[in-house]
């Protein structure tokens, strides 16, 4: 499986591709797509949208993976977030590309194992993780991080999914628990 993971911002946005064999992931490509801030909104969102079309035609991923924005002290900049995130979201519908969303929290959970990561830690197991040669820009990592989250989140979700159609009509929900 090949996972995009988009890390949206109106100035920086970054991109990271890998792919999942089994267990082992390995690294495809990554990088930052820069937005001149000096653009009409309307353009900047333009050139992530265009950026990441152009990525996707490249690498044909199977599968996109995207942060989930948090609420800013400032209401105003994260609606400018969420503006950057819609056009990453637009260029991945275009492509009829299944999307999912993790917070940060998640992504820094699956990759180092503690929701308070620092950016150092990340960039730091993200290099690790992909045998990477030098370690990746900051935004770069943060794609790459959530294409990582995505991949062992996805390799769970198969697990739960072998045990529920192996216990087949055996299974019942009582008072919201699993009965076998």
């Amino acid at each position: 499986m090949r996972i995009l993971g988009i890390d949206p911002g109106l100035r920086k946005t970054g991109f990271g591709v890998i792919d999942k064999h089994g267990t082992n992931i390995s690294y495809i490509t990554s990088g930052t797509i820069l937005v001149p801030p000096v653009m009409p909104m309307s353009e900047r969102l333009k050139v992530i949208f265009d950026n990441l079309k152009q990525v996707i035609e490249e690498t044909k991923p199977d599968v996109a993976s995207i942060e989930i924005i948090f609420m800013n002290t400032n209401p105003a900049t994260t609606l400018l977030l969420g503006q950057a995130r819609g056009a990453a979201f637009c260029s991945v519908a275009s492509e009829s590309i299944p999307t999912y969303e993790y917070t940060a929290l998640q992504i820094k959970k699956a990759v180092v194992g503690t929701g308070r990561a620092a950016k150092r830690q990340m960039q730091t197991m993200v290099q690790h993780l992909l045998s990477l040669n030098g370690m990746p820009a900051s935004d770069s990592a943060d794609a790459l991080a959530c294409a990582i989250c995505h991949a062992h989140v996805s390799s769970l979700q198969n697990k739960i999914l072998k045990i529920e159609n192996s216990l087949d009509g055996r299974k019942k929900v009582k008072n919201g628990r699993l009965i076998i």
